[in-house]
């Protein structure tokens, strides 16, 4: 079976991150022991798992300054490379959520880094989706944000943005 990097992450916070945040700072215990022989166990190659965890250490370490959401703001030219992987719905879902204010343009970029970053041929809305809810779940003060979005992940009828 392949797994990717997204298949990885999605196991790790539907069983670990949302239960217990801090877990996502302690790299040692995540890298390491107990942890690691699970997702192996899961049926994950170890290759797989370290790219997962480059993945997110490559998040943490990519903090980008808040910058004032604008519903005006200048508009998002994409990279060749970055349409080939996102089709117009994952744009046209960025572009939704920078004017509503869940994302600003730096966390914009880190979401389109982060999906660029799955070692995938292409992101679908999905994936995109859970890239976003991953950024923000590490973003401090993007608590409204992150609850916002799970609630559009989880609920049955997603509540509309005001």
């Amino acid at each position: 079976m392949k797994e990717s990097i997204l298949d990885v992450l999605l196991y790790l916070f539907e069983h670990y991150f949302a239960e217990d945040a801090d877990l996502v700072r302690d790299r040692d215990n995540l890298q390491s022991g107990p942890l690691f022989d699970e997702l192996g166990q899961a049926g994950f190659s170890p290759a797989e798992i370290n790219k997962a965890f480059e993945w997110l250490d490559e998040l943490a370490n990519q903090r980008p300054p808040a910058t004032p959401a604008r519903a005006d703001g200048p508009t998002r030219v994409y990279a060749p490379q970055e349409m080939d992987r996102l089709d117009a719905e994952c744009r046209g879902f960025l572009l939704f959520l920078e004017q509503h204010s869940v994302l600003d343009a730096g966390q914009r970029e880190l979401v389109l880094d982060r999906a660029m970053a799955l070692d995938q041929d292409e992101v679908d809305l999905d994936d995109l989706k859970w890239v976003v809810l991953m950024v923000l779940f590490n973003q401090p003060g993007s608590e409204a944000a992150y609850a916002w979005m799970e609630t559009q992940m989880f609920a049955d009828e997603p509540e509309p943005v005001h």
